[in-house]
């Protein structure tokens, strides 16, 4: 170990489980263990042995890491038992975890009104539970639960706190800001004094979220001594979350010194990596996540794009690719001819900048947006639209009606059920099909009803789901009529996700026109060839 050496621990799986509305099963947990193991990290907190049905089983058999320390969370001992004698210190050391981590109490505050014990006691739950799991554990860490708080209230307590830990072996103490409310300043201010007194090779920062400073706190201690950093996937956490381990493994591996254990090849499946989790929370990813976005590495003024056309650096921090991101031209009505250019060269369409259809294209993107068409957030349909400008996009399907009802009653039992029915009537290469469907809906239905005519024809349609649904109803600068822009996110088996748009004053039609996109995209990405007509 080097004083240059920072320790990764991801919480994701015990702190970020505290946030509102995940619940991770014993499938996610590997999964998402697995990945974090693979991308090099030190620690991989797996939950509370004995909190949960879920963690005990997770517990009971984890998976085998090749990298990363599995560890147990939990408490020191209770009040008035001793830590041979505790069951919740027990679960932690019966468990099959390499190492433990336990919270205690840092804060007056809350031994005085919470525990309700003397500070002496809890000074000696903390240094014999560490003592107690190290006859049975490789290492012990101690989570200083409230210590930012405690500090500035008592310094010597929560000091002391610390040293009870440190003194009775533990390998990390970590200083906890669990209500999130401590300032960048005074957190380097403290870590420092801290590492004064305790080596910062022992030392740990746990950072929360609640003023948006989680990531600037957990660098700044770093930067004041400490060399073990926690946080979750994302940014998950209770209230507002715990420093986005996402976020920090980059700036400290790509604007540090410091050593985080992390290789090249593995930080390329950062972006992966958070796309996982959010997949497995059945959420979209956020598009303006730092490193690893959609938009992280994307370019929509027309002076921006020439430029990184010319340099990337000019607009852009880090090279995308380096955490497995990549550069995103965004078609606009700011649009000017680089990011036409640009955005073709993106899907395969190499064209001379001089040539007519360039301009005519730019213009055709501008007007169409003035009608309420946008492409900044539906690249799959700005690629049809490049694509039809330049006769390269087959007919698969044309639509020669259709026909939604929804139907509202009461059943037989007496609940109140609302059902959709849509009916559409086609062509595939001069032969008519209809077809009827019933959803959860009516664009539900209309899109069941197209994919029920066209699967036979199309098979790679089976796997095409839809994963969003977005309207807003827009009053374009022309006319006094509403119009409804409706934009779908589609998804298939082979892990694509693409977005389309649809412009009508009738949902349901500008619905058709998004979903009439996102089936023509997802056959041209397949190769898929227009049968003859019969």
């Amino acid at each position: 170990m080097t004083d240059n050496r920072v320790y990764l621990f991801d919480s994701t799986l015990r702190d970020g489980a505290q946030t509102q509305g995940v619940d991770f099963g014993v499938a996610d947990k590997i999964a998402i263990s697995m990945a974090l193991d693979a991308i090099g990290l030190d620690y991989i907190e797996g939950g509370w042995p004995g909190a949960n049905p879920t963690d005990d089983a997770f517990f009971k058999d984890p998976p085998a890491f090749e990298k990363a320390g599995f560890v147990a969370f939990g408490m020191t001992r209770r009040p008035g038992r001793s830590a041979e004698n505790d069951p919740g210190l027990s679960a932690l050391l019966n468990s099959k975890a390499d190492s433990v981590c336990m919270v205690g109490k840092a804060w007056d505050f809350h031994v005085d009104v919470a525990l309700g014990i003397s500070q002496s006691e809890n000074i000696d739950m903390i240094g014999e539970s560490v003592a107690h799991c190290l006859t049975r554990k490789g290492e012990a860490m101690f989570d200083a639960e409230h210590f930012f708080d405690g500090y500035k209230s008592n310094r010597q307590f929560a000091m002391d706190c610390l040293k009870a830990a440190h003194g009775a072996g533990a390998r990390w103490v970590v200083l906890c800001d669990t209500n999130g409310g401590t300032l960048p300043a005074e957190i380097e201010r403290i870590v420092g004094e801290v590492c004064e007194e305790i080596p910062g090779t022992h030392v740990g920062i746990h950072c929360h979220n609640d003023t948006e400073n989680a990531v600037a706190n957990s660098l700044l201690a770093v930067k004041a001594g400490a060399r073990q950093v926690q946080g979750t996937l994302n940014g998950l956490g209770e209230r507002c979350g715990n420093a986005n381990i996402v976020s920090l493994i980059p700036s400290l591996m790509l604007k540090t010194d410091f050593d985080i254990g992390v290789s090249d090849t593995n930080l390329k499946q950062l972006t992966h990596i958070s796309h996982l989790l959010d997949e497995r929370l059945n959420r979209a990813p956020a598009r303006n996540s730092a490193y690893v976005g959609e938009s992280a590495f994307a370019h929509k003024g027309g002076l921006h794009v020439s430029a990184v056309e010319k340099d990337p650096r000019t607009y852009e921090h880090i090279d995308p690719a380096l955490v497995g991101n990549q550069r995103h031209i965004v078609v606009s009505d700011q649009a000017g001819r680089s990011n036409i250019l640009a955005r073709l060269r993106e899907i395969g369409i190499n064209i001379d900048s001089r040539d007519a259809k360039v301009s005519s294209l730019v213009e055709h993107v501008k007007d169409r947006e003035y009608e309420g068409y946008a492409y900044d957030g539906a690249e799959a349909s700005f690629e049809l639209l490049a694509q039809r400008a330049l006769g390269a996009v087959p007919e698969y399907f044309s639509l020669n009606r259709f026909r939604i009802m929804d139907d509202r009653r009461w059943n037989a039992r007496g609940e109140l059920v609302t059902e959709s029915e849509a009916t559409v009537t086609l062509e595939v290469s001069g032969q008519p099909k209809m077809e009827v469907a019933n959803g959860n809906g009516p664009v539900n239905a209309l899109d069941t009803a197209l994919r029920k005519a066209l699967v036979p024809v199309y098979p790679s349609l089976e796997d095409m789901h839809l994963v969003d649904f977005k309207v807003r109803i827009l009053t374009p600068a022309a006319g006094t009529g509403a119009v409804t822009r409706v934009m779908i996110e589609s998804a298939d088996g082979e892990g694509r996700r693409w977005t389309t748009v649809g412009v009508s004053t009738n949902i349901i039609d500008a619905s058709f026109n998004a979903l009439h996109d996102g089936i023509t995209w997802k056959l041209m990405q397949d190769g898929a060839a227009v049968p003859s007509g019969r």
